[in-house]
């Protein structure tokens, strides 16, 4: 999919990824672009940076995301690419509590269930959309010392293909975007996985201009990462090999 002439609506997008997704999208000379965000005055600030238009919006209540939709098409007319970026990460295992996980699941999962509902069935009736969800190479792989994030992004990962295979063949594209690490408040701080994501972290600029290409290339994995898909590869080819490597490395990330 070429982004001229499109309508894109980004959420998340007064940050991190999404505030780049949104710049490099505006280069594009798309008809519109919509940042969402809970943040709705840093929001503003990037709608107005590129001529957007800036909808608050909590992603995890599905009305909210319908109230969007509802705003993008209002200004622009039919959504051509939906982009479910809005994610969020809380560092637990088992101990983490309940509303935690279902917050990280209501975020990182749902909210691309709601925009899905919110926007496929017109994107099947008029035989084209694109769909970009944000999941994280947390759902390809795993993250040591976030159980609900890598369940989460698992979730959403699988979500994606779902999507694909279900509606492919009706003119939906979908594109799911697994970073590592992306020098976003994500990754700040000095906790062992951050400290790890952040020797190989990438500008969000980098990864915006990526996406830009993998979507002309109507591409279902986007990898910033390249060895990403090389880890992927090996944990299909021998999980349990892979399971030993990820223990070592969990050992020497905690004991620093």
């Amino acid at each position: 999919m070429k982004l001229a002439d499109r309508v894109i609506v980004v959420t998340g997008g007064a940050h991190g990824i999404g505030r780049a997704l949104c710049k490099r999208f505006a280069c594009e000379s798309p008809r519109g672009i919509v940042v969402a965000d809970l943040d709705f005055d840093r929001a503003k600030v990037v709608a107005e940076e590129i001529g957007g238009l800036a909808v608050a919006c909590d992603v995890a209540k599905e009305d909210q995301i319908q109230q969007l939709v509802a705003d993008a098409e209002s200004k622009y007319g039919p959504i051509d690419l939906f982009c479910a970026n809005a994610g969020i990460l809380v560092p637990g295992d088992l101990e983490l509590p309940d509303d935690q996980w279902r917050q990280m699941f209501d975020v990182n999962l749902m909210a691309h269930v709601y925009s899905a509902r919110a926007v496929v069935p017109g994107m099947l009736e008029r035989g084209s959309g694109y769909l970009l969800h944000t999941a994280s190479a947390a759902g390809l792989l795993t993250a040591i010392g976030a159980a609900a994030y890598a369940a989460s992004k698992h979730a959403a990962v699988s979500f994606a293909e779902w999507l694909a295979v279900t509606y492919g063949d009706q003119g939906l594209q979908v594109s799911c975007l697994c970073p590592m690490g992306v020098w976003t408040d994500m990754i700040a701080g000095d906790h062992p996985e951050a400290k790890t994501l952040q020797a190989t972290a990438l500008q969000p600029s980098a990864v915006a201009d990526l996406v830009v290409e993998s979507i002309e290339a109507e591409e279902f994995l986007i990898l910033p990462h390249p060895e990403v898909r090389k880890f992927f590869q090996n944990k299909a080819s021998d999980y349990d090999r892979w399971l030993r490597g990820m223990k070592r490395l969990r050992a020497e990330m905690f004991a620093e």
